[in-house]
């Protein structure tokens, strides 16, 4: 079959996908998004907008329960919030997707896309794409598969099924302390499920300061969790009625539904890259633009979770934002810089990844959670205790964390904890980001009464 030419090929059409076919065809560039799912990707059906949906409801209960005077039930109606959540996913079509790309300029291309040679894709039905240019590599992660005995004789859940079952259980197993496990915890059990979550460790959210976990760890049993912790399934098994969970402290647990949300890896396994002469069970290394530097001629890009940089939506589209315009540069001859900070660089993937993990309490972070080893960085750590917070709900709770460079005078990391403090997250981005001195930050005063004030407490705990 002759092969049909393009100036880009970028395989995968999710979020990030999408952005970097968009940002290439703005450049001028003739473009084909390849994708063998839903266009619109994980993130989108089955990851953080299906499991936002499911979270927004139970938080707003329980914040409405901590302010007096605000007429509310006792429970969630499973029902309408599941309806609600279609809605946002739209029950799977992703046809309004495939006209997007149509309108940017993009050709959408349903496909199981494998490089097959040099600026070469092969889809599974024999149609073969040239690229003069680039191909882009967006295909994102999978879910990584623990090693339990009798796991694979269960047919448990992955985030996809926790994010899309159309009834809630009755009894829900979550195996695994990080993102997708406390969300999931907590918002099926506030939908009416008796969730039991098992956790390695003390607390959930192990890289994140202890505080964060202390807290959502109470937020969990507020919720109705039980939680397991410094434990583990040592054996899964069928039994009559559901599935007998062992755990590795030697308690049991039965449940209807088993959750395994243990983390994800990049998706290289079955995209070509073998062809190339490059691993196929790791990440796609990449440079500061995005392309893959071990293959000659630099046609090849990666950006997005297939990377393994920063496994987070919104910074896999800011990736992508950096390859498509560094494509479209390069195709246009020009010589580009790829300095930190400069338009063709991903620098904040190492300095400044935001994230929010939408339990209640909410959980912020960017940049630095800790000092530096061996550095003379400073950690100022606080209670969320202003104005603002204590007029947003009665009994409210929530930690502060700033991490400054005392010889720079720079804020290198901030972390927040409480009820809706994930609006609080942008503008310590931009500080993080724009390194703005301490002694400017001083005057960017924060307007009474907000949960913002804690600002002023945290540059005032730190001696301003």
């Amino acid at each position: 079959m002759a092969a049909e030419t393009f100036d880009v090929v970028v395989i995968g059409a999710g979020p990030v996908g999408e952005v970097a076919a968009e940002r290439a065809a703005k450049g001028g560039l003739k473009v084909a998004l390849v994708e063998h799912e839903r266009f619109g990707g994980e993130c989108s059906y089955w990851a953080c907008i299906p499991s936002k949906a499911l979270l927004r409801p139970g938080n707003l209960l329980a914040a409405a329960k901590r302010m007096p005077g605000v007429p509310i039930g006792d429970a969630l109606d499973a029902g309408k919030v599941l309806a609600r959540r279609d809605w946002f996913t739209g029950k799977g079509d992703d046809s309004g997707q495939v006209e997007w790309a149509r309108g940017a300029g993009i050709e959408p291309v349903r496909g199981y896309g494998r490089i097959s040679g040099e600026r070469e894709v092969t889809l599974d039905d024999g149609r073969v794409f040239a690229a003069r240019h680039a191909v882009i590599v967006c295909t994102g992660s999978v879910p990584r598969t623990p090693r339990i005995p009798g796991l694979d004789t269960i047919k448990p859940w992955g985030s996809r099924e926790a994010t899309s079952a159309t009834e809630v259980p009755g009894r829900l197993g979550v195996l695994g302390g990080g993102v997708v496990g406390v969300e999931m915890a907590q918002a099926w059990a506030r939908l009416g499920a008796q969730v039991d979550l098992v956790i390695t460790g003390e607390r959930p959210l192990p890289r994140l300061p202890e505080f964060a976990g202390d807290l959502v760890l109470d937020g969990l049993r507020e919720a109705g969790v039980r939680v397991h912790a410094n434990s583990g399934l040592s054996e899964v098994s069928s039994v009559d009625g559901g599935t007998r969970l062992k755990l590795s402290d030697g308690g049991e647990i039965v449940v209807d539904e088993l959750l395994v949300a243990t983390g994800r890896a990049s998706a290289t396994g079955t995209i070509g890259l073998d062809v190339l002469g490059l691993p196929t069970d790791g990440p796609l290394q990449v440079d500061e633009s995005g392309r893959v530097s071990a293959v000659e001629g630099g046609w090849l890009y990666g950006a997005g979770d297939v990377t393994g940089r920063a496994l987070l939506t919104h910074q896999g589209k800011y990736a992508a934002r950096v390859v498509g315009d560094s494509v479209a540069a390069r195709a246009r001859g020009e010589e580009i810089s790829t300095e930190p900070w400069s338009r063709y660089s991903a620098t904040a993937d190492h300095h400044a990844v935001p994230q929010v993990v939408f339990t209640d309490p909410e959980v912020t972070s960017v940049g630095l959670t800790e000092a530096r080893d061996g550095s003379a960085d400073r950690v100022v750590d606080i209670d969320i205790a202003v104005a603002g917070s204590s007029l947003h709900a009665d009994g409210y709770q929530g930690k502060a964390r700033m991490v400054v460079d005392t010889e720079r005078g720079v804020v290198l990391g901030v972390t927040f904890v409480g009820q809706d403090v994930a609006e609080l997250l942008h503008s310590a981005t931009i500080a993080v980001v724009g390194e703005v001195p301490l002694d400017r930050l001083w005057h960017a005063v924060p307007a009474f009464p907000t949960i913002s004030e804690v600002w002023l407490r945290l540059l005032e705990a730190y001696g301003l």
